[in-house]
């Protein structure tokens, strides 16, 4: 599994990635840049969202 970023739907995050989220459950949009979601290794990148693809590190919301 590995950290994608900016996959989650809102509150369905998992834990701890940024400002604005504590811990899982906490991000406040869908697609939060600075919320991840775990995934199958390797599967991250190809996730596709209406605000792009899945990114291994945080990015902007």
């Amino acid at each position: 599994m590995e950290k994608c970023y900016g996959v989650a739907m809102a509150g369905k995050n998992d834990c701890k990635a940024g400002a604005g989220t504590t811990c899982a459950g906490t991000s406040k949009v869908d697609y939060q840049g600075n919320a991840f979601k775990a995934v199958p290794a390797g599967t991250c990148v190809t996730i596709k969202t209406p605000k792009g693809t899945g990114s291994m590190t945080e990015m902007k919301s």
